[in-house]
C-alpha cells in the first residue's frame, strides 16, 4: 500500500500562486508515475500532470501549461506542484495519484490500482 498526502491549498486572489504538496508513504517503490488532477465543482475530474521516474518529459494539460509546474524531493518522498499566475477557473479539489498511471502528449491515464490522496481545496476568487 502507499498512502498519498495532499497539502498546500487554500484562498487565493486571481494571478496568485500556490505551492501543493503530495508525500508519499508505505510501499513507494511501486511507484513509477505520479500526477495531479484536479475536478472542478460540476465537472469531472481531470488529469493536469503528470510525469514519471523515467526520462519521460512530464505531461501538462493545455489548461495549465505555461502556469503549473512539478518538482520533487526524492529524500522526503515528496512532489510539489508549483501553481502560478491562478485564475478562477483553477478553482477545485486537487489530487494526488501515484502509481502505474501513464501518459503521452494527449492525456493521464489511471490504473485501477493506483493511489490517491484524500485532496485538498484550491479556491481562487477575489
Amino acid at each position: 500500500q502507499v498512502q498519498l498526502v495532499e497539502s498546500g491549498g487554500g484562498l487565493v486572489q486571481p494571478g496568485g500562486s500556490l505551492r501543493l504538496s503530495c508525500v508519499a508513504s508505505g510501499y513507494i517503490f511501486a511507484i513509477t508515475s505520479m500526477g495531479w488532477y484536479r475536478q472542478a465543482p460540476g465537472k469531472e475530474r481531470e488529469g493536469i500532470l503528470c510525469t514519471s521516474s523515467g526520462n519521460l518529459d512530464p505531461y501538462f494539460s493545455d489548461s495549465v501549461k505555461g502556469r503549473f509546474t512539478i518538482s520533487r524531493d526524492n529524500d522526503k518522498n515528496t512532489v510539489y506542484l508549483q501553481m502560478n499566475g491562478l485564475k478562477p477557473e483553477d478553482t477545485g479539489v486537487y489530487y494526488c495519484v501515484a502509481g502505474g498511471l501513464t501518459y503521452s502528449n494527449f492525456g493521464c491515464w489511471v490504473e485501477p490500482d493506483d493511489f490517491w490522496g484524500q485532496g485538498t481545496q484550491v479556491t481562487v476568487s477575489s
